[in-house]
């Protein structure tokens, strides 16, 4: 069939989401709807709709309309018999009305809550997936389409060449108070840790970025690629995996098992998906967390089991592809 996919360019996982598709035999066309084109086109958004919203003197209402009309037109052009919508809560009315008759599945990687949708307005969309299992559950008793589709590691991304092993324990994501915490915890209490990304990094470009002046007083590298993310996971001792306010499974969960890293994860409810002590490890609290790095660290050998399994345990399960399965079966159902 020929499927759209309409997806945030986050990361460029919209690619590892096409690739999984063609690989069933679709032809598969992309439009990331809030992709803003060159270096130039990045700055320009950053004055006209970043910038203004910050200083409280602008809405994302106007950059909504134009993310709108731009993904109703390439519908339109693309005459798709399928189409596959990430996220998509800042698509307007025009852009689901282009919808209309065709299957479709929209896949939500965030909490309802976090995002502009609600109940009410998802209600039209057709069949509905979500990273998140108590929001599949109020979604079905609201009476929608709904199905848990956790997020997933990109089998096609190898990194190459593989990095040196470390001693470092890596943390790779944003930075949130809840993050800053455990980092500067385990960093005192003389764990060595490293954060990677803009938020972290101490680079005048960064703080520029991230609107921000100072940085933490931790080490810190600046953004890496989701290749060179791999990398690093792989490389380091343990990874961390912080979930914080959250009850969806980040992608990091299924990437740092996929890579075949010792991910360190703060849910100990992830034995839906991963063994615990076996394919992953998780922790309580912090002191449970700082022993486990100690651990890690003196004594490298006895992680390698671990590392094994995790990427075994991905690559059976917890792929795009297997994901791709579950959209295909949903837009059938449309």
């Amino acid at each position: 069939m020929r499927v759209l996919l309409v997806s945030p360019r986050f990361h460029g996982y919209h690619v590892a989401i096409a690739a999984a598709l063609s690989a069933r035999g679709h032809d598969v066309s992309t439009h990331a709807y809030d992709d803003h084109g060159t270096v130039a086109g990045r700055a320009w958004h950053q004055l006209r709709h970043q910038l203004p919203h910050k200083i409280g003197a602008g809405s994302h209402r106007r950059l909504a309309r134009e993310q709108t009309a731009r993904a109703a037109e390439v519908v339109a052009q693309a005459r798709p018999q399928a189409v596959v919508v990430v996220k998509g809560d800042t698509l307007g009315r025009q852009f689901w009305e282009g919808l209309d008759g065709l299957p479709r599945v929209t896949w939500l990687y965030d909490e309802v809550r976090r995002t502009r949708w609600t109940h009410e307005r998802l209600a039209g969309l057709g069949p509905l997936a979500t990273y998140s299992a108590l929001d599949d559950v109020d979604l079905e008793a609201a009476g929608l389409d709904t199905r848990h589709l956790p997020l997933a590691y990109d089998h096609r991304l190898v990194p190459e060449p593989r990095r040196p092993r470390t001693p470092d324990v890596s943390f790779v994501g944003a930075r949130y108070p809840t993050r800053e915490q455990v980092l500067t915890v385990l960093h005192e209490d003389g764990v060595p840790v490293r954060a990677y990304g803009r938020d972290w990094s101490s680079h005048p470009v960064d703080r520029l970025r991230t609107w921000r002046l100072g940085t933490p007083t931790l080490p810190a590298a600046r953004d890496v690629t989701r290749s060179e993310a791999y990398e690093v996971m792989a490389a380091s001792a343990a990874t961390l995996n912080l979930h914080g306010d959250q009850d969806g499974f980040t992608m990091r969960t299924f990437e740092a098992a996929g890579v075949g890293a010792v991910e360190l994860v703060d849910r100990t409810d992830v034995g839906a998906l991963y063994e615990s002590g076996a394919e992953v490890l998780t922790f309580a609290d912090l002191d449970e967390l700082t022993a486990l790095c100690e651990r890690i660290v003196a004594d490298p050998a006895w992680t390698e089991p671990i590392r094994q399994a995790a990427r075994a345990r991905t690559l059976a399960e917890h792929t795009f592809d297997h994901r791709a399965a579950v959209l295909e079966d949903a837009w059938d159902t449309a």
